[in-house]
C-alpha cells in the first residue's frame, strides 16, 4: 500500500502533486454507471464518495459509501470478493458496524478504500456494474436507516470563529468582546458524547434553571431561548498516545474527514450557568450529526488558505504555526421549516448562508492545541469547530447572532417570526464545495425537529 500524507498539502497544490490514485478519482470527467451520480448538482458524484454507517430493515449496521441516490455496501463487496486487492486488515475494518477500525488504520488505508470504490463505481468497470448480485452491494440510499458514523468516545467543541466570538462577546461585554486569551489559542470545551444524535432524530426542548431579566431568584422550566449552532465536525483517525503530542505539521493526517454538526443550545440556561466554567446543561442535551463523512481526499481541490493574522494580532507560539496552513472552503446554509409548512414546496426559509473559510483557527491548530498537554485523541473522537459565522448579518450561524439576542426577529415562509426556535420547527443544515474545473461535492443534510418539553 503506497504512502499517503497531507503533511505537504497546501491551497492550490498542483494536481500532479497528488498521489496518482487520488488524481484519478478526482478527475472531473470521471463518470459512474450509477446515473444519479452524474446528475448536475448532486451532493454525491463519483468524485466525492463519502463514508457513512446504516442498516437496511432489521439488519446489522454496516459501512456505506454514498454514490448519487444509491449507497455501496462495503461489507457486501468484501463478501462477494470485489475488494480482494485490499490488504486483509482493511477488508476486516470494512466489515465492522462503525468506522472506528478503519479510522485507526490511517490515511494510506483510507485512500486505498476510496480508490478501490472509485474503480468499482466507474462507468467502464464491469465487475460491479454487471455483477449478478449487484443489488446486494448497491442499494437505494432512501432504503438505508443512517446513523452516527462512528462510536464517538469523546467530543470536543471549539469556538473558532472570530465573527461569532466577537458578536456574542459584544452582546454581553460591549467594551471587551474577546477575552484576552482568544487570539492566542483555540478556545474549546468538552462536550457530551452520549447525547450525539443521528440526523433526523427529533430533539426534546430541555428544562433548565434560568435567571430571567429583572428576576431576583432563579426559575426552573422549559427553555424559552432554544437555538441551533451551525458547525463543522471532524472525525479523528489514528490519534495519539496519552502523554504524547501531535505536532501541527502532522495534525491533518489525524483527521479522516468532515461532516455537519448542529450543537443545539439553550441560551437562557447558558446565560445563567456559564460563569465561571463555561457551557454545561445548556449544551449537553443534544448535538446532531449529518450521516456522511466527506474525506479530506475528496476536499483536496477545495482547500483555502488559513486565515491571515490581522495587523496588531499577537504572535502565535511556535506549536500553533504551520506554514501554508489550510481549511476546507465549504459553503454552508441553515433553513427553518415551521410545522405549519411541513410538506409544502415553499416550506423552507433560509436564515443563514456562510463559508467555513472565514474561521479564525484551522483544523490543524485545533488538533495541535488539543494534544499539546499530552491529551490523547482516539479513533472516532469528534472535534467540532464552534459556530460558523461570517462578517455579514446573513452569514451568522445561530439565532442568538442572527436576531441579535432577540432584538431583530426574522420572518419565515408562513409569515410567522422567530427570535429563537419554536416547538415543531425543523432545522435543516447543508454544506457543499464548488470550484471551476472540478465537480461540485456536498456534505448532505443535518436535520432535526424540536419537540415540546415534557
Amino acid at each position: 500500500m503506497p504512502e499517503h500524507s497531507l503533511k505537504t498539502w497546501r491551497p492550490g497544490l498542483a494536481r500532479d502533486a497528488w498521489p496518482a490514485e487520488l488524481a484519478a478519482s478526482l478527475d472531473p470527467a470521471l463518470e459512474s454507471f450509477v446515473d444519479s451520480a452524474n446528475r448536475p448538482g448532486t451532493d454525491f458524484p463519483i468524485q466525492n464518495l463519502p463514508f457513512g454507517v446504516g442498516r437496511f430493515g432489521e439488519g446489522e449496521s454496516r459501512i456505506l459509501i454514498a454514490i448519487g441516490d444509491e449507497v455501496l455496501d462495503l461489507r457486501a463487496c468484501v463478501e462477494l470478493s470485489l475488494l480482494e486487492a485490499l490488504p486483509g486488515p482493511i477488508r476486516c475494518a470494512l466489515c465492522a458496524d462503525a468506522l472506528n477500525d478503519l479510522l485507526r488504520l490511517g490515511r494510506p488505508a483510507w485512500l486505498a478504500v476510496r480508490s478501490a470504490a472509485s474503480r468499482l463505481l466507474s462507468k467502464d468497470e464491469p465487475r460491479l456494474r454487471d455483477h449478478p448480485e449487484r443489488t446486494r452491494m448497491l442499494r437505494s440510499r432512501g432504503d438505508a436507516c443512517l446513523g452516527v458514523p462512528a462510536r464517538v468516545g469523546d467530543y470536543t467543541d471549539f469556538y473558532a470563529s472570530i465573527h461569532h466570538a466577537t458578536n456574542v462577546g459584544s452582546m454581553f461585554r460591549p467594551d471587551n468582546p474577546l477575552m484576552p486569551n482568544w487570539k492566542h489559542l483555540p478556545v474549546g470545551y468538552h462536550g457530551r458524547a452520549s447525547s450525539l444524535l443521528a440526523s433526523g432524530t427529533a430533539i426534546r426542548r430541555p428544562f433548565g434553571q434560568t435567571m430571567p431579566a429583572h428576576a431576583t431568584t432563579p426559575q426552573w422550566g422549559p427553555s424559552k431561548l432554544l437555538d441551533y449552532e451551525l458547525e463543522i465536525g471532524f472525525l479523528v483517525g489514528p490519534g495519539n498516545d496519552l502523554g504524547s503530542r501531535i505536532p501541527i505539521g502532522d495534525a491533518i493526517d489525524h483527521l479522516f474527514g468532515v461532516l455537519i454538526v448542529n450543537d443545539w443550545s439553550a441560551r437562557d440556561v447558558q446565560g445563567w450557568e456559564y460563569q465561571p466554567l463555561g457551557p454545561f446543561n445548556a449544551k449537553n442535551f443534544a448535538t446532531s450529526m449529518s450521516p456522511w463523512v466527506v474525506t479530506f481526499e475528496a476536499l483536496a481541490p477545495f482547500l483555502a488558505p488559513g486565515p491571515p493574522r490581522e495587523a496588531g494580532a499577537p504572535q502565535l507560539l511556535e506549536y500553533l504555526v504551520r506554514p501554508e496552513d489550510f481549511l476546507p472552503d465549504l459553503e454552508l446554509s441553515v433553513a427553518i421549516v415551521p410545522e405549519s409548512m411541513r410538506g409544502s414546496d415553499t416550506a423552507e426559509s433560509q436564515v443563514s448562508l456562510g463559508r467555513y473559510r472565514e474561521m479564525y483557527w484551522t483544523p490543524s491548530q485545533m488538533i495541535a492545541h488539543h494534544t499539546s498537554t499530552g491529551c490523547n485523541l482516539a479513533p472516532g473522537d469528534l472535534i467540532a469547530s464552534g459556530t460558523v459565522s461570517g462578517p455579514e448579518e446573513s452569514s451568522r450561524g445561530c439565532l442568538l447572532e442572527r436576531t441579535w439576542r432577540g432584538r431583530d426577529p426574522i420572518t419565515l415562509a408562513d409569515g410567522s417570526t422567530r427570535t429563537f426556535l419554536a416547538d415543531g420547527d425543523e432545522v435543516v443544515m447543508r454544506g457543499w464545495c464548488e470550484r471551476d474545473g472540478f465537480r461540485r461535492i456536498g456534505l448532505g443534510e443535518c436535520r432535526g425537529t424540536v419537540l415540546p418539553a415534557e
